[in-house]
């Protein structure tokens, strides 16, 4: 499956403008031949925009997940976004998986909030594993602090899940991350991993961009730069069925001594 990881910031605070980028790149990712465009952490709306997250939030059937949708449909790929949801008056930092068809397929809300910004602005989600299936793949998805747990992504491995997205707001200095640890993350657990950045200055915020779709076998198969950048690779289920068989990690694992850990 042909992926489109799209890093960039949009325009902070301007729904109707972040709509209109996630548009345009949808239609340069389905005529580069791509089945799935991933959009950074709170794309929609802007990530440092302090209390217009709550001002901005919407439900998960809200205005932007039916613009969204129509977007899907208009150019025939599934969409992967971060966007700030509503429940309530409870605020969560999510992320939703659209399909081609229209079809709102996962919601997943971030587990593991960053830093006392996120804690001030965010409830956090109860939920470790939401999967969807697309075409042909058990696609996962996780929120960029959250990958960087390495029960979350083995929590992922042991459901399933093929390919593993992740909307990101990777700030300086910590783009070891991007660099280092996502290739790790696939290889352990032997998934593909697409890790798909903010870039520049947001705010108080440096995000560094680096975007990465990793292999299963620890190769990054593509990688941004700092700049905001279209990206493609593929996830292909022949060449994870191949490293799955050659890797002995999950098969080799001895769960009764791993108790002390929880």
């Amino acid at each position: 499956m042909r992926t489109a990881l799209l890093q960039s910031s949009g325009r902070p605070g301007s729904v109707a403008e972040n709509l209109r980028v996630l548009d345009e790149a949808a239609g340069r990712a389905a005529a580069a031949g791509a089945a799935l465009l991933t959009a950074p952490e709170m794309f929609l709306t802007g990530y440092a925009i302090g209390d217009d997250i709550g001002r901005l939030a919407e439900p998960t059937d809200g205005a932007c997940a039916a613009a969204i949708s129509k977007t899907a449909v208009r150019h025939g790929l599934a969409i992967a976004y971060g966007y700030p949801e509503r429940d309530g008056d409870t605020v969560y930092n999510s992320a939703q998986l659209i399909s081609a068809d229209g079809t709102r397929l996962a919601n997943y809300r971030k587990t593991h909030l960053f830093g006392c910004f996120e804690r001030d602005h965010f409830t956090p989600g109860e939920r470790q594993v939401v999967q969807a299936e697309l075409n042909g793949l058990t696609v996962g998805l996780l929120i960029c602090y959250d990958v960087e747990f390495p029960e979350n992504v083995r929590a992922h491995a042991l459901a399933g899940t093929d390919l593993l997205l992740v909307p990101t707001a990777q700030m300086h200095p910590y783009q070891f991350v991007a660099e280092s640890m996502i290739p790790v993350r696939a290889f352990e657990n032997q998934m593909y991993v697409a890790y798909v950045n903010r870039v520049g200055q947001e705010g108080e915020f440096e995000f560094v961009g680096l975007s990465v779709l990793a292999d299963p076998d620890g190769v990054a198969r593509t990688r941004a730069g700092r700049a905001e950048q279209l990206v493609f690779a593929d996830a292909d289920p022949a060449f994870l069925a191949a490293s799955r068989a050659a890797n002995p990690y999950l098969a080799d694992r001895r769960p009764g001594l791993y108790g002390s850990l929880t």
